[in-house]
């Protein structure tokens, strides 16, 4: 936590049960982060007819993790192309100019 940032209470909904959260976050974003995991636990219990809330918090939780992982995964994937896209652009620009400079 940076100096000067204070933490602030948010009260959430999750599996069914209250829970009193602290954090620097602003309260709509941790709000919208508990919704998110809790539509998940819902998902999963209605799916595979789950009665115990936290093997379903664990499996969403582990559901969550995977698509981070696979994101996380895609975003290096992209940025090593951009990468080299770019670094062929400007061999290409550095070419032209060359050309350009030595014909006039």
């Amino acid at each position: 936590m940076a100096e000067g940032e204070s933490k602030q209470s948010v009260t959430v909904r999750i599996a069914g049960e209250e829970h009193v959260l602290r954090s620097t976050a602003e309260a709509e974003y941790t709000k919208r982060c508990a919704e998110f995991l809790d539509d998940r636990v819902t998902e999963i219990r209605s799916l595979s007819r789950l009665v115990d809330k936290n093997r379903a918090v664990i499996l969403a939780a582990l559901s969550i993790t995977d698509r981070y992982f696979q994101a996380h995964e895609e975003l290096e994937r992209l940025r090593e192309e951009v990468a080299t896209r770019s670094i062929a652009l400007v061999e290409r620009l550095e070419e032209e100019l060359e050309r350009t400079a030595a014909a006039s």
